[in-house]
């Protein structure tokens, strides 16, 4: 089969105005739930876009790991995509769920969040990650694999489940938007968008947008 000739129509729901909430977050809340109901593999995977010092956009699949008043998630800082988004604190998420035919697409600021919010989660998460986050260099050119197990048994000799601590390279970034659109699959690929706008004075703006 060609690629041309993929094709899926949408008919599971319908996105109507009436029918959502005027807080996008509490509208995300909701959609992420019914992604958890339905078994979505991977829910809270989102397509990160950052924007590199070329000006070209750079994109990879993170998790997301809180959500706020923003969007929390969590890397190594020196890494590609912590490095550009000190740099230029603005990006871009999406939302893939694909067993329920919904995007999501947000766009907003970011800043990096407190040390004690990233020492509380980088503490709660399993002892192979936490070395992980010592051993790995991300984003950094490499000679082999050879090299990381290396560094993860010296991590693994310096550190147990007990004295384990966070780097101080490692931690979290909030995203706060400024923009939210859902997207729900209809037939004939007349999908339904709705977006959110976020004011001046911190209310939102509420429209729906041609598919």
């Amino acid at each position: 089969m060609k690629l041309s000739d993929l094709r899926k129509d949408y008919s599971l729901k319908s996105l109507e105005m009436h029918e959502v909430s005027n807080d996008p977050l509490q509208q995300f809340n909701q959609w992420m739930d019914d992604a958890l109901a339905a078994e979505v593999l991977e829910a809270n995977a989102m397509c990160l876009s950052t924007v590199g010092a070329e000006g070209f956009p750079n994109a990879r699949i993170v998790l997301l790991k809180g959500l706020d008043h923003g969007f929390v998630f969590f890397t190594n800082y020196e890494s590609a995509k912590g490095r550009e988004l000190i740099a230029n604190p603005k990006a871009a998420l999406t939302f893939f769920w694909v067993e329920i035919e919904r995007q999501v697409r947000v766009k907003g600021t970011v800043s990096k969040i407190t040390e004690e919010e990233s020492d509380t989660y980088f503490l709660s998460r399993p002892y192979a990650s936490q070395v992980g986050a010592w051993a790995s260099p991300q984003s950094q050119e490499i000679d082999s694999r050879a090299r990381i197990e290396e560094e993860q048994k010296i991590v693994e000799e310096r550190f147990d489940s007990a004295s384990m601590h966070r780097p101080a390279h490692w931690g979290g970034f909030r995203l706060v938007p400024n923009s939210i659109e859902f997207w729900q699959g209809r037939p004939s690929r007349l999908h339904d968008r709705i977006t959110y706008t976020r004011q001046d004075d911190g209310t939102w703006k509420k429209v729906r947008l041609a598919p």
